[in-house]
C-alpha cells in the first residue's frame, strides 16, 4: 500500500456513504450546503483507553459544538454491534459510522502502517478533520491526542468562523 496522503485545508472533502451503529447510511456529500460544519474524526478502536477519552471528550463538548453550528462524526473500522456497545456504555449522542474495509481512512489518508510490538500493523491513525458546510476541509489534525482535543477542535471551529 503507499503512503496516505491526507486531503489538504482549502481542499474539497473526499465524499463518502457509510452507516451508522443503527445501520443509518451517511453521506458528507448530503451535508453540503445545509449549513451545518462537520467534525470528522478517525479513531483505531471502540471502548479502548485512548479512543472511548477522545469520544467521551467530544460527548462532553457536544452541546457547545451543536451551538456552534456542527455535528460530530466519528469512524472506525470495527462493526455495528461493536458501534452499538461503545455508544450505549458511554452515551455518546453522535454518530458513529462503521468503516469495517478501512475505504474512508484510506481515502482520507487515516490508515496507515505502524510498528505494534517489533512488527508492522496497518491501522488507523488518529486524524480529525473539520469540514466547512460547503464541503471543503477546513482544518486538519495528525496524530491526535485525545485529551484537549475536543477543546482544540472547538477553538478552531470558534476560529474559522471568524475569519
Amino acid at each position: 500500500m503507499e503512503s496516505p496522503v491526507l486531503p489538504a485545508e482549502g481542499a474539497p472533502a473526499p465524499d463518502f456513504s457509510l452507516t451508522d451503529d443503527l445501520g443509518i447510511l451517511h453521506r458528507l456529500g448530503d451535508q453540503r450546503g445545509r449549513g451545518t460544519w462537520t467534525v470528522l474524526y478517525f479513531y483505531p478502536e471502540d471502548d479502548t483507553a485512548g479512543c472511548t477519552l477522545e469520544a467521551c471528550e467530544f460527548r462532553d463538548a457536544d452541546a457547545d459544538v451543536r451551538a456552534a453550528g456542527a455535528q460530530v462524526w466519528g469512524v472506525s473500522p470495527q462493526g455495528q454491534g461493536s458501534k452499538q456497545a461503545f455508544r450505549r456504555k458511554f452515551a455518546l449522542p453522535f454518530t458513529l459510522l462503521v468503516d469495517e474495509e478501512h475505504r474512508v481512512a484510506e481515502r482520507y489518508g487515516a490508515w496507515v502502517e505502524k510498528q505494534r510490538d517489533g512488527r508492522s500493523v496497518w491501522g488507523v491513525a488518529r486524524t480529525t478533520f473539520l469540514i466547512d458546510p460547503e464541503g471543503r476541509v477546513a482544518r486538519v489534525w495528525h496524530k491526535v491526542r485525545p485529551e484537549g482535543h475536543a477543546a482544540e477542535v472547538l477553538e478552531a471551529l470558534a476560529s474559522v468562523q471568524r475569519a
